[in-house]
Formats: structure tokens, sequence, C-alpha cells
């Protein structure tokens, strides 16, 4: 095990030197950082406890899910009773529910059997184990149906919005470009999305806290003449983005400390434009498949999209049947443009646009393409960590690891003097070379990663000690100071594989079900073990390989 071939010393030495030259940009300042990084030599990405970035806790807005699960539900006994011929009248909502009057009392039978089918069972544990229960439950009496919600319902929707949001609030944040970002469900209706690296607390917010719904909507033919003059029973009112945007710039320039508009002030706009809500008159944008940031003939940013081809029947018969009326493109609520169409649009694509910035457009597109969300998500705590704290927490681990280190190295060579220095170079090749791993492929550093570099030198050091212990204990049983060696590597290489290996597992299984500083421990650990092996057994072998050749010793000083 003592022989290396001329090719083997080459290809070591050279692991050595180019690791040493992937990790000096970490010691190296911020300019020549960034004339290094076109070669891919940068340094370790440091995670939010290290680098700063924000911090935004959401929330599923309880309120407007009923308001929508109202919504929907109205629609639904409409279409119902329409389909069955049934006559009513008195439709409206209430705070826990909806409730419709038949018109014949003949008819109550046949409407009971028609509405129960709204009555869909909602699951409430994983892979249809959990206990079943519905929505809402429907009572009767007086010529009249009434649907009222049911708390443990609305809290099994909640549940599934909540599923449902932390996939595409992930891939909306994977959009931003931030590495290792911790996105994960906190209690029964939050979620926490921690980005390293992100100082901007208003992009986070506006990219993956909105709902996105995008719909294309007819105008309806009557528009309001007067302010405040309500729309027919199939159509609503809504804002324009131009409108808001005004309301915006009015408060910033009254020095408002928010310029976010109430939902009082958005109802009290006028020049508000009133569209069809009927299914026939709307293709909705769950149908888009691709949405991204453009310029259109004038320059001006623009989002182009693109349907799917269930998307883009719809909107080609939408178009074809409406040439020369106006519709809305709606997003959120809010009339984003209301283009005439002038001619059927039958390729499936086509562009929003609105006095967009490039910022909107590019910010518009990840939340489009990522999907709608299936409930409102309101901000309910946010936080900046400044980047003192990240260098605080630096120099704090920094200065850990140098401790340590000092306190192995001394610890090695007490007792086995040169061979103790021959494991100290190979201990800060391992450094060198689990710093230069984690620069090249992006792996992300935080807090707990620092303390998994400190146990990785220990675990290092504990590799030598395992083999110079069996060298010492060849030695003493007699055999020549090269087979002493050549021995102990050999027979010490069963044990430190099994040591490792185990908490390579251990590794793996912190870093399926953890997240975040757990990851970042984890990631460092795998990392450091297979660099331990590296230097524990090919580098110090060498180096004692070398010193054995070359001075032929008559004992081992261990």
């Amino acid at each position: 095990m003592l022989h290396f071939p001329r090719w083997k010393i080459i290809a070591i030495i050279a692991s050595v030197i180019l690791s040493i030259v992937v990790a000096l940009p970490n010691i190296l300042p911020a300019d020549m950082q960034r004339a290094l990084a076109p070669y891919n030599l940068r340094p370790v990405t440091l995670g939010l406890d290290l680098q700063g970035g924000s911090n935004v806790l959401l929330e599923v807005d309880r309120v407007d899910l009923r308001e929508r699960l109202s919504q929907q539900l109205t629609s639904d006994i409409r279409g119902t009773l329409r389909e069955a011929k049934i006559g009513y009248s008195g439709l409206n909502r209430f705070d826990n529910g909806v409730r419709v009057r038949i018109t014949k009392p003949e008819d109550m039978a046949n409407a009971e059997t028609a509405l129960r089918t709204l009555l869909q069972p909602l699951d409430t544990g994983m892979f249809g184990t959990g206990a079943a229960t519905t929505l809402f439950s429907l009572s009767s009496g007086d010529q009249q149906f009434t649907f009222d919600f049911s708390e443990a319902g609305i809290d099994a929707r909640i549940a599934l919005a909540v599923s449902q949001s932390l996939r595409i609030v992930e891939n909306r944040v994977n959009a931003l470009g931030t590495s290792e970002p911790v996105i994960q469900q906190q209690g029964k209706d939050r979620i926490v999305v921690q980005l390293p690296g992100i100082q901007d607390p208003d992009q986070v917010k506006s990219v993956i806290g909105r709902t996105a719904k995008l719909t294309f909507q007819l105008l309806c033919e009557d528009q309001a003449t007067a302010p405040g003059q309500n729309p027919p029973p199939d159509c609503r009112a809504l804002p324009q983005k131009e409108d808001i945007d005004s309301l915006i710039a009015e408060k910033k320039s009254r020095g408002d400390p928010t310029s976010v508009p109430t939902e009082a002030e958005i109802e009290a706009l006028p020049n508000k434009l009133w569209v069809q809500t009927s299914s026939r008159a709307t293709v909705d944008g769950a149908d888009l498949v691709d949405a991204r940031g453009a310029f259109d003939q004038q320059n001006n940013p623009v989002v182009s999209f693109r349907f799917n081809t269930k998307g883009a029947e719809r909107f080609a018969r939408l178009t074809r049947d409406n040439v020369g009326r106006p519709f809305a493109i709606i997003l959120d609520d809010v009339i984003v443009s209301a283009p005439r169409i002038n001619e059927p649009i039958l390729g499936g694509s086509g562009q929003i646009s609105g006095n967009f910035t490039v910022q909107e457009t590019n910010d518009l597109s990840i939340v489009l393409r990522s999907g709608a969300l299936p409930a409102k998500l309101t901000i309910v705590e946010e936080r900046t960590v400044g980047p003192s704290l990240g260098s605080d927490s630096i120099r704090a681990g920094v200065i850990a690891a140098i401790i340590g280190l000092i306190g192995i190295m001394l610890f090695i060579i007490l007792p086995y003097g040169l061979f103790g220095i021959f494991a100290n170079i190979a201990l800060v090749a391992n450094l060198l070379m689990l710093l230069a791993i984690m620069s090249f492929f992006g792996f992300t550093l935080t807090l707990p990663g620092i303390a998994g570099i400190v146990l990785t030198l220990g675990m290092a050091i504990d590799s030598n000690v395992l083999v110079y212990e069996r060298i010492r204990e060849e030695w003493r049983n007699g055999r020549t100071p090269v087979n002493a060696v050549e021995t102990g590597f050999k027979e010490a290489l069963t044990t430190v594989l099994d040591a490792n290996i185990t908490t390579l597992i251990a590794a793996a299984v912190l870093f399926g079900i953890g997240s975040g500083p757990v990851r970042g421990f984890a990631v460092t650990l795998a990392v450091g073990i297979f660099t331990t092996m590296f230097t524990a057994f090919t580098l110090t072998r060498l180096i004692a390989a070398l010193w054995v050749k070359r001075t032929k010793p008559k004992e081992i000083p261990l």
C-alpha cells in the first residue's frame, strides 16, 4: 500500500493545489471575487444566518377563503338548479353560507336531490385515511335551502390550500434565483419563507404573496354612466390598474407612511368597469403554460403569454364570437387592460400590457408561470436580517474553527511527533478541499455548517489516530518499520470506513428530513466525510510513504 505510481503522486498533489486555488476566493476582497466569478471561482454561498436576507411569515386568509367558497357555491347552486329546470329566487350569501328560495313548493323534493350533489365530502388525512367531512351542511324549511359552512370543512380546505401553496411558493422562490431557501409549514395555516441574500422584502412580498388569479372576461355592454351605480346581476364592477397606480402615487406624494391602498380606498375609486361573470364570457388564466417578460412594438414592457390546448380553444372561441367588443384582462380583481377584439386570436398566445415597468413584468411572469395560489396569503410577520448579524456570526464561527484546529493539531503532535505533523498537513488539506468543494458546487454554508466543519476536523484526526495506533501495535509486535506502516494503513481501513459510512448515513437522514440550517450541517458533514477519507488514507499515506522511501528508518517515531 506504500507504493505510489508517478501519475498517482502527481494527481494527489494536483488535487491539493487545485483545492487551494478554488478555495482562495474565500479570503480575497470583494472586487477580486467579482473578477474571478466568470471563471467559476467564487466564495462559499452563505445562508440566511450568515449573510442576512428576508424572513416572511404568510398566513392563509380565512375570511377571503370563505368569500371565495361562497362565490363558488353560489355559482354552483345557480347552475345546478338551472340544469334541473327548477325555478328559484332570493339566491344570496350571508356570513356563514348561502341561502336560496325555491319558487314552487312542489319542486322542493327535486331541488333537495339536486342540491345534495353539491355536498362532496372532504378527506382530512393523508392518502384517504382521514375522517371524511363536508365543507357545508344543507338544511331546508319554509320553501328555502340553506348551506352552512362547517368549521371542520373550512379547516380541511385550509390544510389543502397550505399544501398547494407550499409548492407554488417554492416555484416562485426558485425563480428568484436565491440559494437554499427555507419554505415550510408552520402551524395549521402558516408558511414561513426564509430567503438568504435578498434584502428587499417588498420584492419578496410582491412575488410570493400575490394570488395571481388571471382571467380574461368580456365587458358588460351597458356600462355605468354615473359613479356609484350598481352593475347588472351578471356583472361586477372592478377598478383599473391605472387608477390604482395614480392612487399609490398620490399617497406617496402626501408622505403617507404606507402607499398600499386600503380596500375602502379601492372601493371608492371612480371609473370602474363592469365585467361579465358568466363562465361563457370568461377564460381562466389557469390554462396558461408560459409567461415571459417582453417588449411590444413601441418598446414598452409587456407580458407575453401562451395557453395550453384547452385554454387556446376557449380563448379562440371567445375572441371569434365577440369581434369588435372590448374584453378585460383581470389580475387579482384589478383590470390590467381592456383592449378591443379586432380579430380572432387563434394561436393561443397574446400579450398583457398595462404601463408596466421591466421589474413588474418579470415578477408578474414568475407568478403566472407558477400558477395561482388557491387562497390569499397575508403577511403576518416580516423581518430583514442585516449583514452585521451575519458578520458577527461568521467571525465567531471562524474563531471557534481556528481554536478547534489549533487544539486538534496540538493534540495529535504531542503523542505522535513526526506522524502528528503528517496528520496536520493532511488536516489543513482536508479543510481546503472541504471549502473548495462547497465553493465550486454552490453548497450553502450555515452557522451549524461551521459546526460541521469543526466536527469534520475532529473526525479526520480520529481516523489518523486509528491508523497510528495500529502502526504502533504492529511495530511492537516485531514488524519492520516499512511493514508496520503498510500493515497499519491496510488493517485500519475497514474500521475507519465503517465509522465514516455510519456517519454518512446519519448525514443523509438529516438532509432528507431536515431543512434550512439542519440541511446545511448535513451537507458540510457529508462533504467532510469524503474529504477526510481522501486525506487520511491517500494524502497521509503518500506523505508516510515518501518519508519511508527517503529515510529508510530503523524504527518508527511513535
